[in-house]
């Protein structure tokens, strides 16, 4: 999970700050066990419009809700993504999955791109964001999610679809898909137990509990995917690191060619799905 950054354009002084320094809100954070004590302060004292909506802030987080629930929004890829309780929070490791996307997407005009298991549409929002012309589509399970990706979409005139999967897309859409991005679950059942809080008590278990090995949502996903893809179209899919090699035994199977991208600095691993004949695959 991500950790806000002091350099946040959020991060600015308010008002309450004459009447709850920072100091003292740090303090409640800190012996909450909150490690950005004083970032997280920042970000709750800009955000607060009243010393009780201060209080009410520090007091939700002290007790274990995620920041981002807390202020409401995740920052994301340099955007801020609408969140609400309950709903699944976007990692700074996905940003990886949002920019090798965009990549592909900003390759040819007008792309028709899908995030499915879209959470809070926080991928495709920043696909739509990085590339002009980008005619968006997403899917959830999870109304809670839905309503979020629909706010955080809506300014690239993109539509959120709830259901499972690609059930709920239009059917016109079939065949003409040039980017499909994939954040489905990946945390195999034995595993969730491990964990942190924040995501075990607040989260939905839809949007991170994969299966006995992690993989069973991500296997349903990519074997249909062919029927949806455009015939230069790719599919692009987070993954763990060693979960990555049967991640792309999955997408041969499926017909398509697989290489794996690794972002060392994130911990972030996406198997890309291609067509065979295309450049991607050697690069």
């Amino acid at each position: 999970m991500s950790h806000p950054s002091s350099s946040s354009p959020s991060a600015v002084p308010s008002p309450l700050s004459s009447l709850s320094p920072l100091p003292t809100v740090a303090a409640r954070l800190r012996a909450a066990g909150c490690v950005f004590a004083e970032d997280e302060a920042r970000l709750m004292l800009s955000a607060a419009r009243t010393p009780d909506e201060l209080a009410a802030m520090v007091e939700r987080r002290a007790g274990g809700l995620p920041l981002e629930h807390v202020l409401g929004w995740a920052e994301f890829c340099g955007l801020r993504i609408a969140v609400e309780p309950g709903v699944f929070v976007p990692r700074r490791r996905t940003g990886f999955l949002a920019r090798r996307a965009a990549a592909l997407a900003g390759r040819r005009r007008d792309a028709v791109v899908v995030d499915l298991c879209c959470g809070s549409g926080a991928v495709g929002a920043a696909v739509a964001a990085a590339v002009e012309g980008v005619e968006l589509h997403a899917s959830d399970i999870d109304p809670a999610a839905v309503r979020c990706a629909r706010r955080n979409v809506a300014p690239a005139g993109g539509r959120v679809y709830q259901g499972d999967l690609y059930t709920p897309l239009p059917a016109e859409l079939r065949g003409r898909v040039d980017v499909l991005v994939v954040n489905a679950p990946y945390v195999p059942t034995g595993e969730m137990g491990l964990l942190p809080a924040e995501a075990r008590e607040h989260e939905p278990p839809s949007a991170l509990d994969g299966g006995p090995d992690g993989l069973g949502v991500q296997r349903r996903v990519i074997e249909e995917a062919p029927r949806w893809l455009a015939p230069d179209g790719h599919l692009l899919v987070e993954t763990g690191g060693r979960q990555a090699p049967r991640t792309a035994e999955a997408v041969a199977r499926a017909g398509l060619v697989p290489r794996t991208a690794v972002c060392e600095e994130l911990y972030a691993t996406v198997v890309i799905g291609s067509p065979a004949g295309d450049g991607l695959r050697r690069a």
